[in-house]
């Protein structure tokens, strides 16, 4: 193979380096042609090719943080929903156009070799989601940051639909090799399990502990690149695998027993071998617990690793590191540094403690208090039982501490660690607190419902621990990437500096009422939406109408986040329809997608009535033409990118007081989607920023809900006095929609009119169908709604989560941004 002397096939942006460097990995790297090779070969060889171009950017970023001796910041979740990378490597690296060229010169289908990557579904939801955005705004601005996670061999359940049911089966995102991940085979570090701890005095009358006879593993460590956008820094995200810490048993494979051989090795690699789907409800299981430290021990000692290469001086500690706890799951990190302090480099508990609370810091997620963990102490003091002395010790320390009269006994134990029960158990939210710098919440609403709720006891004798932060997104993905014709539409028009500077929308607001701009706004959206219903007459066969609206609710499947009532509206306007097959309704697509936890009964359930419905009104000819009802199967953040661009209408109606921020409401906003919304979450900010002529509010806010229950809610008395909602429900449960197991859905309509309607999905139904109707008559206002939509574009940049980063880096990491 002869290449051009000019041509710099490893390290070159033009497009002859970039062809020649796919090339060459083809033939010489994975021993193929053009044709012999797969789809997965070609994608291979792109990937190849890109990260060559990654590795010189890689090493000189991390040398540069080594050389300025840079704060550090280490992000540890559990999830990161991180999605296919090729399209966001490229952008970043502003090679996208380059590489779409050199691949079509090859002979490879673009779209093809896109299309051959797997989503890298490390996560549930939209706690892996933020963490993906988080990662690539860090790498943006500059901020020097190491993403520390683990690598589940299987990932987030690839979710079937059979006779209307999710069935789950195993994502087997691995199956083929992940080429955008470096193993490194030096960097492993062992981690302890069960034992005993041993006290003995040393030469000064100091009592020191040891954790021994303990079961150890090895976390291995895989290192994904994460480029800034156009910045050549290029950031590292390190996910932690379990290997076996005692290798083969040549012993026994000797003696004939190849099982006994291989089986310690079996059970140390489960720790990493499937991510837990979550449901928002806690359930103690001890691997569970087991992955929550393993990713939280290997992660110190590499974070302490690093920092002893450069300073000897431990109270350096939180000058040069700030710990941010994604959610309770890493809070395991306050006991596991101060072990590592005290234990292995011999600090007192006092300075020990400072430099942990001034190190670690806590976001929390939820205000629901049955999902915040609580581990039963008799589990932790048999997987860790020197993490349990150590934690029984923060607990007196900080019962000692506080001062209470009068109520007191109650309020010191709501405010304690290990709970005073029959059956103890270890609170991590509170552990979280009491060890961290600073406490956030992620929506305005959030932060303070959490310092007025679940955690007011510490919110009053902690004030200055609480904080905001606002989550955010990526306008890299979720714009430039997932509706190129839209972020190119806005380039032309006021500059591609958006892409950095969210708050630059602004500018687009000029042109809400141009009729030109109005007219590419409204095609590019029309494709997109043609787009979608050709990938669902292609998987699912159904013809959906791409000029009727599009309404998308797309989230995981939970009550809270009452897809049920979206669904009832979507009765609600069959029975309309049947009663009157010539009434003026508006043609509507209402599309769901999302997962339900595998142990979530109601949510599955109500997964099947969503499908139940469909197969009612999509087979009939009177009312198909005006109203399609579709679940689209294994969501995921690919088939996001194909969902939100289409949107007409964003669905945000949890239950007002339970979604703590929401950024799925972020990204459809963004795409030029109005929303339909209760006040809760994120959805209130969104408010503040496009004004409330431009969002569809309704329902009840968290003050009234506390009013209804006060004065003693009864969905009955709602149920008895609205015909439209006494008829959807009947037919549920009467099994219209059921006629093969009429009882099928009973379990639906008893927790809505028996056990009280806790979502207030009945309270909610009427004003939701009034607001509908807004919705439908502004939608026939072809410019008004336009230009709705695209002053929501234009007023997004607050939830950029560039802007989140600068929050964290101002209110709680004290870094400063370089970019």
């Amino acid at each position: 193979m002869s290449v051009d002397s000019t041509i710099n096939p490893r390290t070159g942006m033009d497009v002859d380096s970039f062809r020649e460097d796919i090339k060459q990995h083809l033939h010489y790297t994975l021993a193929k042609d053009k044709f012999s090779s797969t789809d997965w070969d070609q994608y291979r060889s792109v990937v190849l090719a890109v990260m060559d171009r990654l590795h010189d950017r890689w090493i000189n970023t991390q040398q540069s943080y080594y050389q300025n001796e840079s704060k550090r910041v280490y992000y540890l979740s559990m999830e990161y929903l991180i999605g296919r990378l090729m399209d966001n490597m490229l952008i970043n690296l502003g090679m996208q156009d380059v590489a779409a060229e050199a691949i079509e010169e090859i002979g490879f289908d673009y779209d093809k070799v896109r299309e051959a990557e797997v989503d890298a579904g490390l996560g549930n939801g939209g706690l892996g989601r933020l963490a993906a955005c988080f990662l690539d705004s860090m790498a943006t601005l500059g901020v020097p940051a190491l993403g520390y996670g683990i690598r589940y061999d299987y990932g987030i359940f690839d979710q079937d639909i059979e006779d209307g049911w999710q069935v789950e089966k195993p994502d087997m995102w691995l199956q083929y090799g992940y080429p955008w991940s470096v193993v490194r085979p030096k960097k492993k570090y062992t981690v302890q399990f069960y034992g005993d701890t041993t006290a003995s005095e040393d030469g000064n009358g100091r009592l020191h502990y040891d954790w021994v006879n303990t079961h150890n593993v090895t976390a291995l460590a895989y290192d994904t690149p994460i480029p800034g956008f156009q910045n050549d820094v290029v950031n590292n995200l390190r996910l932690w695998k379990a290997t076996s810490d005692e290798g083969f048993d040549l012993k026994s494979f000797n003696q004939g027993d190849y099982i006994e051989a291989v089986r310690s090795n079996l059970l140390e690699e489960n720790i990493s071998r499937v991510l837990y789907p979550n449901d928002k409800v806690f359930k103690g299981q001890e691997l569970r617990l087991k992955q929550e430290y393993f990713l939280v021990s290997a992660s110190l000692q590499d974070a302490m690793n690093r920092f002893k290469k450069q300073f000897d001086d431990l109270r350096k500690i939180p000058d040069q590191m700030a710990i941010q706890c994604n959610d309770t799951h890493p809070n395991l990190a306050v006991p596991e540094l101060m072990r590592m302090l005290m234990d292995l480099e011999g600090l007192e508990w006092e300075p020990a403690w400072d430099i942990v609370s001034q190190t670690i810091n806590y976001t929390n997620h939820t205000l629901m208090p049955e999902a915040l963990e609580k581990w039963p102490l008799s589990l932790m003091s048999n997987l860790l039982p020197r993490h349990v002395q150590i934690i029984r010790e923060i607990d007196r320390r900080f019962l000692n501490s506080i001062d209470i009269s009068g109520d007191d006994r109650n309020k010191k134990n709501r405010m304690r660690v290990i709970s005073n029960e029959m059956d103890a158990r270890v609170r991590m939210g509170n552990l979280g607190i009491i060890g961290a710098k600073r406490v956030n919440g992620v929506s305005e609403l959030h932060s303070d419902l959490m310092k007025k709720t679940i955690f007011k006891d510490f919110a009053d004798h902690y004030p200055e621990k609480f904080t905001n932060v606002t989550n955010g997104i990526t306008p890299r993905r979720w714009l430039r990437q997932c509706n190129r014709e839209l972020a190119d539409l806005i380039s032309d028009r006021i500059g591609d500096d958006w892409v950095t500077h969210l708050d630059q929308l602004q500018e687009v607001e000029h042109f809400a009422e141009d009729e030109k701009f109005q007219s590419e706004f409204k095609v590019i959206k029309l494709r997109n939406k043609q787009k979608l219903a050709d990938y669902i007459k292609d998987t699912m066969g159904v013809t959906v109408d791409a000029e009727s609206i599009f309404d998308i609710q797309i989230k995981r499947i939970h009550e809270y986040k009452r897809q049920l009532m979206a669904l009832m509206h979507a009765i609600t306007l069959y029975n309309r329809i049947k009663n009157d097959p010539n009434a003026d309704i508006e043609p509507r697509t209402l599309l769901f997608a999302g997962k339900a936890a595998p142990g979530y009964t109601m949510a599955k359930l109500h997964i099947k009535l969503i499908n139940s419905v469909a197969e009612v009104i999509n087979n009939d000819p009177e009312v198909a033409p005006k109203l399609k009802v579709l679940f689209l199967p294994d969501y995921s953040v690919t088939l996001a990118e194909k969902m939100i661009p289409a949107a007409n209408l964003s669905e945000q109606i949890s239950t007002a007081g339970m979604e703590a921020s929401g950024t799925g409401n972020m990204k459809f906003a963004l795409n030029g989607a109005l929303t339909i919304g209760t006040l809760d979450g994120a959805n209130i900010e969104i408010r503040e920023q496009v004004g409330k002529d431009n969002i569809f509010i309704f329902g009840h806010t968290v003050d009234e809900i506390e009013d209804v229950r006060a004065q003693g809610y009864n969905p009955q008395k709602i149920y008895e006095s609205d015909e439209e909602l006494k008829q959807v429900i009947d037919q549920i449960h009467d099994g219209y929609f059921s006629p093969d197991n009429p009882n099928l859905f009973h379990p639906i309509t008893n927790a809505l009119l028996n056990q009280g309607d806790y979502f207030m999905v009945l309270a909610d139904y009427r004003k939701y169908v009034e607001k509908q109707e807004e919705v439908e008559a502004n939608y026939r206002d072809e410019f008004d709604w336009n230009r709705k939509a695209i002053i929501n574009v234009a007023n997004m940049g607050h939830f950029s989560s560039d802007r989140s980063i600068k929050d964290y880096c101002e209110r709680i990491w004290d870094v400063e941004v370089s970019q």
